[in-house]
């Protein structure tokens, strides 16, 4: 049978003992399934969160989170907390932002690249048929680019979509790139296969990127990778030939850089890219913003 587990019981209603900040602790862990990755997002020291959730479950009177195995894992009422938690945080933050301003924005939100060469003819045209609604473009360096959070009403999210209970559908595919320090002898290269990178340092973004070392064949798989949080740091350790990167024909576009390269890989798998948004009621602009988002790609013109 499915779990089924209340938000709050009876206890907890009376003495007030879950907060939004507990929710907010556990869906950080949850996502980036590390106590010290999900602090470091909150702000927190990780003593701080793991003392958070502790006093969640206890609580709740239910273990949230499984602590016997190398990496986190939720439980099976942690599944269904979790998809219960992302609601009641998203529903507060739509509160709030719908009593601030009557009319409020639509808040797309992107992790790194937002939309590629079809960003701009996409706010453009929103200003132009939507010019009672601001559209704000938001980067939050998360999985979910803010979206199980409540910070946004629309997500762009690229590669698979793992987080539970979010509604997706994919918009276009970006063709992969290397990215290489300026002055490498893989940069005079007119394309490079992944095996070209075997013996390099691969910069991996682990709170937002899409590649892993998983990527390359067996046979061909680097060993060394430099671990960095978000997209700025990803192309200063490129650039100061620490390393080189994989990432999408989008980055290409909306993060030219001086000592970076971006040669084609002919042999890497496309990158989906997926509009994404919470099940329910939301801001009623949002299937407006879904339809125009297709239509634009579908035109053309923004491929890098």
């Amino acid at each position: 049978m499915p779990c089924v587990l209340p938000l709050c019981s009876p206890d907890m209603s009376r003495d007030h003992s879950v907060e939004l900040r507990h929710l907010r602790c556990f869906l950080a862990v949850a996502e980036e399934a590390n106590v010290t990755r999900a602090a470091a997002r909150l702000g927190l020291t990780q003593p701080a969160v793991s003392r958070t959730l502790a006093a969640l479950e206890t609580s709740l009177g239910v273990r949230l989170v499984d602590r016997s195995t190398h990496h986190l894992a939720l439980t099976p009422e942690g599944h269904a907390f979790r998809e219960k938690a992302i609601a009641a945080v998203a529903a507060f933050e739509d509160a709030l932002a719908a009593a601030r301003t009557p009319s409020r924005p639509l808040r797309l939100g992107h992790a790194w690249s937002a939309a590629g060469a079809y960003t701009t003819p996409l706010l453009r045209r929103w200003r132009q048929e939507h010019p009672d609604v601001p559209l704000e473009l938001l980067r939050i360096d998360d999985r979910t680019a803010g979206l199980t959070r409540g910070a946004v009403d629309v997500a762009l999210l690229r590669g698979p979509v793992e987080t539970p209970g979010l509604v997706t559908e994919l918009l276009h595919e970006e063709a992969r790139v290397a990215a290489v320090p300026s002055d490498s002898p893989l940069a005079r290269r007119p394309a490079l296969r992944l095996a070209d990178l075997r013996d390099q340092v691969i910069a991996l973004n682990t709170v937002s990127g899409t590649t892993a070392l998983e990527l390359w064949p067996p046979a061909a798989r680097p060993t060394a990778a430099l671990t960095v949080a978000n997209t700025d740091d990803w192309l200063a350790a490129i650039a100061s030939d620490q390393a080189v990167g994989v990432t999408s024909t989008a980055t290409v576009r909306m993060h030219p850089h001086p000592g970076v390269v971006y040669v084609p890989l002919t042999d890497a798998p496309p990158l989906p890219v997926h509009l994404a948004r919470r099940p329910g009621p939301g801001h009623p602009s949002v299937p407006d913003l879904l339809a125009l988002a297709h239509e634009v790609t579908r035109a053309g013109g923004g491929g890098a």
